[in-house]
């Protein structure tokens, strides 16, 4: 593979031109949170389908990290579902040969100056794509062997340095914060137990929504805890005619950005089973309405003044490209502006690429913006 270089020298306002500009939030460049412009491995350790080692050892590998690095990204977020590492069969019975390829990730990073996000996409008894079958907020078991895996993970990493951090859980679904807040918790005190001052990252209730950074329950006492959201607004531009998402299955239309929806009204009428937020989808879309949309985020720093990180956003492949370059420029000034660091979604394949299979960049405008700062 080749390694493409480039100067990256511009900041953010050089996407920002004729944009509100949003002023930093209180304490957003004295956070003790260093992580800025990153890139998701989706794909790779997590939603990798049936477990095939031809796959791990070469969907990722050191060239394209040493790609991440290049394009001026400062760290990588690694999604892992818990099988690689562990057999239902044998639970806390840790597999080093899935756990070779977190250290191999985890040096590649550090030989390249890149922070790395050890992100637990998938638990015992709990993924964001099984929401009929999960088991975790019932079962004590379920609950043991998550807060095992943490002291685990901590244990075997805590002689890296602090380029590594550890989110706790991804895209939790639950109707209420309550029982994710209380685990959440435990599992802090478990990564405690054994690293006392490991940066734990902490997203809130319904996919890391930004509306429910409010109902996260902070953690006293603790400026080693970061807290996260996932922004993918307005859903039906972004996830436009996606096969896994009902409500997009049913609009399908193609969508671009800025711009308005197209037979909305029409399309509300005959489809009252589905909730269209007014908010997000009966406005125009433009940077005013992302900036209204981050506006909890805005909200949640100014009240707790602590560090708040955005690990997945973009858009699908479906949407033109000219208007996925658009959303992300606006998307990523009004980040860069907040001074939340951000992870987009995804390198590779994953319906939201930003590479090809053939390694070709699918516009090097659209890197150059997801990298700038």
């Amino acid at each position: 593979m080749v390694v493409e270089g480039k100067d990256h020298g511009s900041t953010s306002s050089t996407y920002g031109q004729g944009m509100v500009s949003l002023a930093k939030q209180p304490g957003g460049e004295n956070m003790p949170y260093s992580f800025q412009r990153g890139v998701n491995l989706g794909g790779w350790l997590s939603q990798y389908g049936r477990a095939n080692p031809r796959h791990f050892d070469t969907f990722i590998t050191e060239d394209d990290v040493s790609r991440i690095a290049s394009w001026g990204m400062d760290h990588v977020r690694l999604p892992l579902d818990y099988p690689l590492i562990e057999d239902d069969a044998h639970p806390g019975q840790y597999q080093e040969s899935g756990l070779q390829h977190i250290d191999r990730c985890v040096n590649w990073c550090q030989t390249r100056g890149l922070g790395l996000i050890l992100d637990l996409h998938r638990a015992p008894g709990y993924s964001f794509g099984t929401l009929d079958s999960n088991s975790l907020f019932d079962s004590q078991e379920d609950q043991d062997r998550y807060l095992a895996l943490w002291r685990f993970l901590a244990r075997r990493y805590r002689e890296v340095d602090e380029g590594l951090q550890l989110e706790l859980l991804n895209e939790v679904v639950e109707p209420t914060s309550a029982r994710w807040n209380t685990l959440a918790h435990r599992a802090i005190a478990a990564i405690r137990s054994v690293d006392s001052s490991r940066t734990i990252i902490f997203g809130g209730n319904h996919y890391s929504s930004v509306d429910e950074l409010q109902n996260i329950s902070l953690v006293p006492d603790d400026d080693h805890v970061v807290y996260t959201f996932h922004f993918y607004k307005p859903h039906l531009f972004t996830h436009q005619r996606a096969g896994w998402s009902a409500i997009s299955r049913a609009y399908n239309r193609e969508i671009s950005y800025p711009g308005d929806f197209p037979d909305l009204q029409a399309f509300i009428h005959h489809h009252p089973e589905f909730q269209v937020s007014q908010t997000e989808h009966q406005s125009r879309m433009d940077a005013s309405l992302l900036q209204k949309l981050l506006e909890p985020a805005r909200r949640f720093m100014q009240k707790t003044r602590k560090p708040l990180y955005c690990g997945e956003y973009g858009v699908i492949d479906q949407a033109p490209l000219a208007s996925r370059i658009n959303w992300h420029k606006h998307l990523v000034f009004l980040l860069n502006e907040m001074g939340i660091g951000h992870a987009v979604w995804s390198y590779k394949g994953m319906n939201f690429p930003l590479i090809k299979d053939d390694g070709t960049p699918v516009s090097q405008e659209l890197i150059d913006i997801v990298a700038s700062f």
